[in-house]
């Protein structure tokens, strides 16, 4: 894809303590390389990759294709709202005591763009497991509580890494989506529109979330 070549822009953040591996995640993630002597990240910082999106219909049949344009922020663990979107990728690292407080809906959702964000919860450094300090039903306990999905994930070894940003990119779509059917909806209720798309120019196709 060239520059602009794309269906939507979508800002991705990645949330948590300082040294739980944000960086050399997002790193994985986009350039599929594992790079140990990143130093710590000072104020914020993201990465880019261009993906494509291939929706399914309700009864799994496929459905549309999209090209998406996508903006990993990363933190440098003190994050200030003013960086806050509505999709985030809290982590946390095995030897660090205290599990994302991120989590909780109250504190996202008085930043966040949104009501309700789609969140996926990662527990990073997964390869570490002789430093573990966070068990694994400890963190599925509290994504159970909040209803968000759950990944163990090494940036060292790529496990999980893609699925959990494919995850978070699959919530993100489907909440589109139900967003465009229900202003189709709405157009066609008040004797807009027939309930389909009109044609728009390219520059006009842009969606940023």
């Amino acid at each position: 894809m060239t520059d602009g070549d794309y269906d939507y822009l979508i800002k991705l953040l990645a949330l948590g303590d300082s040294g739980v591996g944000k960086t050399t995640f997002l790193y994985r993630y986009t350039d599929n390389k594992f790079n140990p002597k990143f130093i710590t990240t000072v104020g914020i910082d993201f990465r880019e990759k261009r993906v494509v999106y291939n929706s399914r219909g309700t009864n799994g049949s496929p459905g549309k294709t999209f090209k998406v344009h996508l903006q990993l922020w990363d933190t440098a663990g003190q994050e200030s709202s003013v960086f806050f979107r509505d999709s985030f990728l809290p982590l946390n690292d095995p030897s660090h005591h205290n599990l994302p407080l991120l989590t909780k809906p109250s504190q996202l959702q008085a930043n966040a763009y949104c009501e309700n964000p789609d969140i996926v919860l990662i527990g990073n450094k997964a390869d570490l497991s002789d430093q573990r300090e966070v068990n694994e039903r400890q963190a599925k306990d509290l994504a159970d509580k909040y209803g968000i999905p759950y990944f163990e994930t090494s940036a060292a070894t790529g496990q999980n890494v893609e699925k959990a940003v494919d995850t978070l990119l699959d919530l993100i779509m489907k909440r589109m989506e139900q967003c465009v059917d229900k202003t189709q909806a709405s157009d066609t209720a008040n004797g807009g529109s027939s309930g389909k798309l009109e044609p728009v120019k390219p520059e006009e196709k842009k969606c940023a979330c």
